[in-house]
Formats: structure tokens, sequence, C-alpha cells
């Protein structure tokens, strides 16, 4: 991991890496308001290759239903940041690679872009397992765009743990 990490990203990164090979599970990830910052932060880990597959970046709408599937109308109705639109994009993540498990977020990292029902720094983080196990939570970040981004990578990671222990039980 690069200098410019936070001591928690590393540390998390590092324990998805050891869970995803112990499990001999493979990660794909599906990010917009990251915009890969969840992929470079596993890829940074030494033997990644091992068990992450690949990452979307999603950040447009067009991208979200172009790249994993997500029904242009899901948007419509939804709205790009939503629950229903992140779980589309952890199943769509896991319908266009040969992953075992995958991450999605989507959320108003700010400054702009965010609105009384979903202010700045409301993010959907979705996770998929390829066994139909899927679980989505919200989360509302406080900071700067840059602190909402880096909340939003340690979160999507630490509850890729989470989920994946809850799913072993």
């Amino acid at each position: 991991m690069s200098k410019d990490q936070p001591d928690q990203l590393i540390s998390v990164a590092e324990q998805v890496g050891e869970l995803l090979k112990d499990q001999d599970f493979r990660l794909t990830t599906v990010e917009s308001c990251t915009g890969g910052w969840i992929a470079q932060s596993v890829t940074a880990v030494a033997g990644s290759s091992d068990w992450f597959e690949r990452g979307f970046i999603t950040y447009s709408n067009e991208a979200k239903h172009e790249l994993v599937g997500v029904p242009d109308l899901l948007i419509i109705e939804n709205g790009a940041v939503s629950g229903p639109v992140a779980r589309a994009m952890a199943r769509g993540g896991l319908d266009h690679s040969p992953a075992d498990v995958a991450v999605a977020v989507t959320g108003v990292a700010g400054p702009d872009g965010g609105s009384a029902e979903k202010p700045v720094g409301t993010v959907f983080v979705s996770w998929a397992q390829r066994s139909g196990a899927l679980r989505t939570e919200r989360f509302l970040f406080k900071g700067d765009r840059a602190a909402v981004r880096a909340q939003t990578v340690v979160e999507a990671l630490g509850g890729l743990i989470r989920f994946i222990h809850d799913e072993s039980d």
C-alpha cells in the first residue's frame, strides 16, 4: 500500500485479502462515488491477483446500465443513489464476472448533488455472493468529498468482511 493510504484502509484491505484467500473467493467491485478507489486499495495488497477478479467503474447512469446491467427504469424510479440500484450493481458485478463475491457503492460525495432525502454524504453499499446472499446498507458520512469517499472505501471493505463471516456461519 502507498504511504498516503490511511492505516485503517491498509489494515482492512489486507484483512479482506486474507479472508478471500482463505474462503477461495474472488472479488469484483462495482464503484460509482469512489471511482475505483476500492479496487485500487485491494490491488495495492501484495498477492491480490490470487483473489481480486476485476473492477467496474460505473460513475454515470449509462455505465451502470451498460457495464453491469442496471435497468434504466430502476435508476429512473429510485435514483442512482439508492438501495435498489446498489443491489442491482452488486448482482450485476457477479453476472458480468466469474467472481464469487461483489461489493458495490453509489453515493453523493459532494460538495454538490445532495438533496433533502439524500444529503451529501449519503452512500449505499451492497454486498452479494454468488450463492444469492445479498446485503445493503445506507450510510451518512460527514466531512468533505475526500472524507466521504475514504469512509465509503473503509466501510465497503469492512462490511465485506462482516458479510462473508455472517454468510459462512
